[in-house]
């Protein structure tokens, strides 16, 4: 990390900035006191887009019905099977 102080980041600032492009961490301090971090600029993700498997998927009608018997398995009230 390199420490620079107002008056030299302004009067060096392109210099700072190919240095950061380089990988170098910049801070650059008033009286010493650290204020700001020179970082490269990453452009936001593009956001997402829901949907776009609307003509490609299809869920049936009766997709959430359970048969009775599962149900009672998953809730731990039917007869296990031993092996």
């Amino acid at each position: 990390m390199r420490l620079v102080n107002m008056h030299e980041a302004k009067s060096k600032l392109s210099k700072l900035v190919e240095e950061a492009l380089a990988g170098e961490e910049i801070v650059i301090a008033k009286a010493g006191k650290p204020l700001v971090k020179l970082v490269p600029y990453k452009p936001a993700p593009e956001k997402r887009r829901f949907g776009g498997y609307e003509d490609e998927i299809y869920i049936p009608p009766d997709f959430d019905e359970t048969d009775e018997e599962i149900v009672k398995l998953f809730e731990g009230q039917g007869e296990r099977i031993s092996s």
